[in-house]
C-alpha cells in the first residue's frame, strides 16, 4: 500500500514535470517564430496602448488607496506608490518615444534599449517583492498617517537606486539583432517578476481574495512580458509589440481584481450600517426606513401592513444569575425565532438592547397576531435553557398611526400593557393568544 501510494505519487510528479517541460520548449519555439515574423507595429498605435496602461496604472493606485483606507493592507499602499511612478515613467517614455520616431525611424536610438523603460520595469517588479516583504513583517498598517509616509520613502528610496543604477551604466543597453538573447537587460526585471510570482502564488496559500490572485497573474504576465521583450530584434517588432499587450494586460488584471475586493468592503460596510452585529438582523436605523418605505408604499396601495414590537422579558436576571454570555444568546435565540418565524419579504429587526420588531407588509391585524403566537410559541420550545419568554405590541397602518413614531407608540403601548399582565395571556385585537 505505502509502495504503491508512493509509486502513484511519483508517477504524479513525473507527468508536473513532463508537462511543464513540454510546455516551456512549446514556449520557447513560440518566441523563436515570432522574433522571425516580419512584422512593425504602428508607433502611435504603440504610444496609446502604452498611455492606455499609464492610466490603468493611475487607476488601481487610486482604488488601492481606497482599499488601504479601508483595509490598512500595507500591500495596497506600497503598490499604489509604485504604480503611480511606474505609470508616470511609461507615460513619459512612450511620449519620448513616439517623437523620436517621428524624426527618424532610422536613428541610431532605435537599436538602444531605454533606460527609462528598464527603470520603471525594475521599480515595479522590486515593489511587488518589497510589498511581501513588508506584509510579511506587520500586515495591518497601525498608524495610517505615518505608514503613508514611510510608504513614500520606501518607494522613494527604492526608486533612486535603481535610477542610480542604471544611469550610472558607462553606455547605455542596446539591443543586439541575431543574438540569442537581443535585449539581455530586460531578464533583470524577468527574474525579480518571477520571484514576485512564486512569492504571491505561496501567498495565496493563506490569502485568496481577488486581489491577491490578481497579483499572482500580473507577476505572472510581467515575467512572461520581459521574456517576450528579450527576443526583440528592434523597436516596434512582433516581440516588442506583444511585450507591451502582456504588460498593459497586467494592469488590466490587477485593477480587475482591486475593483471587485472594493465592491466587496463596501458591499460588506453597507450590510454592517444596516444590521446588528450581534443578531444579524436589521438594526434601528434599517428598521426605520423600512417603516417609512412601507408608508409610502401602502399610502400608493391603499393596502394596510403591520408592525410587531417584542420585549424579551427578564434579560437582566438572566445576565445577574447567568452571566453576559448567557444573555448574549438569549437575544440571538430570540432573533433565529423571528428569523424563522417570518416570510421573505417580512423584516425582522433588533430595535433596542432587548427589545425587537418585525415589519409585515400587506399584513392585517389577524395576520399579524398569528405570527406573533407563533414566534413566542416557537421561543417556549426551542428545548433550550434558560427558557425565555418575550411580550409582544402590535400597530397596524393606518388604523393605529399613520407615522412611524405614531406605529411605533401604538405597539409600545400595547406591549406595556401585556408586560403587566402576570399570567402572560394576553388578546390581539380580541384574538386569543397565548404565550
Amino acid at each position: 500500500m505505502g509502495k504503491g501510494a508512493k509509486s502513484g505519487g511519483g508517477f504524479r510528479y513525473f507527468r508536473i514535470a513532463l508537462g511543464g517541460a513540454l510546455a516551456g520548449a512549446a514556449f520557447f519555439v513560440f518566441l523563436w517564430i515570432l522574433r522571425h515574423i516580419s512584422y512593425s507595429a504602428d508607433p502611435l498605435v504603440d504610444t496609446y496602448m502604452e498611455m492606455g496602461g499609464s492610466l490603468i496604472a493611475f487607476t488601481f493606485a487610486a482604488n488601492a488607496m481606497v482599499r488601504f483606507r479601508g483595509t490598512h493592507d500595507r500591500i495596497s499602499l506600497i503598490l499604489a506608490f509604485g504604480f503611480v511612478l511606474a505609470g508616470l515613467i511609461e507615460a513619459a517614455t512612450s511620449m519620448t518615444f513616439y517623437r523620436g520616431m517621428l524624426v527618424t525611424a532610422a536613428s541610431p536610438a532605435v537599436h538602444q534599449i531605454s533606460l527609462a523603460w528598464l527603470a520603471g520595469r525594475t521599480l515595479l517588479a522590486v515593489l511587488l517583492v518589497a510589498a511581501l516583504v513588508v506584509e510579511r513583517r506587520i500586515p495591518v498598517s497601525r498608524d495610517p498617517g505615518r505608514e503613508i509616509a514611510a510608504a513614500t520613502l520606501i518607494v522613494g528610496v527604492i526608486a533612486y537606486l535603481i535610477s542610480v543604477f542604471y544611469f550610472v551604466l558607462p553606455s547605455s543597453p542596446r539591443i543586439h539583432p541575431g543574438a540569442l538573447i537581443p535585449r539581455p537587460w530586460d531578464l533583470l526585471p524577468a527574474a525579480i517578476f518571477a520571484a514576485a510570482t512564486f512569492g504571491y502564488g505561496w501567498r495565496l496559500r493563506r490569502a485568496n481574495a481577488a486581489l491577491d490572485q490578481a497579483l499572482f497573474i500580473a507577476a505572472g504576465l510581467n515575467m512572461i512580458c520581459h521574456i517576450i521583450i528579450s527576443q526583440s530584434q528592434r523597436v516596434l517588432d512582433a516581440p516588442f509589440e506583444l511585450a507591451h499587450i502582456f504588460m498593459v494586460s497586467s494592469y488590466a488584471v490587477i485593477l480587475g481584481g482591486t475593483l471587485l475586493d472594493n465592491a466587496q468592503l463596501f458591499d460588506q460596510v453597507s450590510r454592517l450600517a444596516a444590521s446588528d452585529s450581534l443578531t444579524g438582523l436589521a438594526n434601528h436605523r434599517r428598521m426605520l426606513e423600512i417603516l417609512e418605505n412601507e408608508i409610502q408604499r401602502s399610502r400608493r396601495t391603499g393596502r394596510s401592513f403591520a408592525v410587531l414590537l417584542f420585549d424579551l422579558d427578564g434579560l437582566k436576571k438572566i445576565n445577574d444569575k447567568y452571566g453576559h454570555l448567557t444573555g448574549s444568546r438569549a437575544i440571538k435565540r430570540m432573533g433565529n425565532m423571528l428569523r424563522l418565524g417570518s416570510r421573505a419579504i417580512d423584516t425582522a429587526a433588533r430595535y433596542g438592547g432587548d427589545e425587537f420588531a418585525l415589519v409585515l407588509p400587506e399584513s392585517n391585524a389577524t395576520e399579524a397576531s398569528e405570527v406573533a403566537v407563533r414566534v413566542c410559541e416557537q421561543l417556549a420550545l426551542d428545548g433550550q435553557e434558560p427558557r425565555i419568554t418575550a411580550s409582544v405590541g402590535l400597530a397596524v397602518y393606518p388604523t393605529d398611526g399613520t407615522t412611524v413614531e405614531k406605529l411605533l407608540g401604538a405597539a409600545d403601548q400595547e406591549l406595556y400593557e401585556m408586560k403587566g399582565h402576570p399570567e402572560k395571556k394576553f388578546r390581539f385585537r380580541n384574538i386569543a393568544a397565548c404565550l
